[in-house]
């Protein structure tokens, strides 16, 4: 996860995944105002919990986070970002 911006955005924001569809990996962009502990985990189309990207306590910001798909197989996922007074959830497509 790389901090692209230190400047303190106005509000939450999670952004969708580029590229999308993407082979094998895509990036995740997401924004929060205020610091705190800060999810993003991976969901198959089941709501299997199958990775978790972020899970830490972060300074307000711009991030990234990059999800590498070569071990799950093609199809549809959910990705959710949760802070204490956000949730927000997208979704991306792996093809093989």
């Amino acid at each position: 996860m790389v901090n692209v911006n230190n400047i303190v955005p106005g509000s939450y924001a999670l952004f969708q995944n580029y590229p999308n569809p993407f082979n094998p990996a895509t990036r995740i962009k997401f924004a929060i105002p205020n610091a705190g502990l800060t999810t993003i985990k991976i969901y198959s189309q089941l709501g299997t919990d199958v990775s978790t990207l972020v899970n830490e306590e972060l300074s307000a910001g711009t991030y990234e986070a990059d999800f590498d798909g070569r071990n799950f197989a093609s199809g549809i996922y959910f990705y959710v970002m949760k802070t204490e007074s956000f949730t927000d959830t997208k979704r991306m497509i792996l093809i093989k």
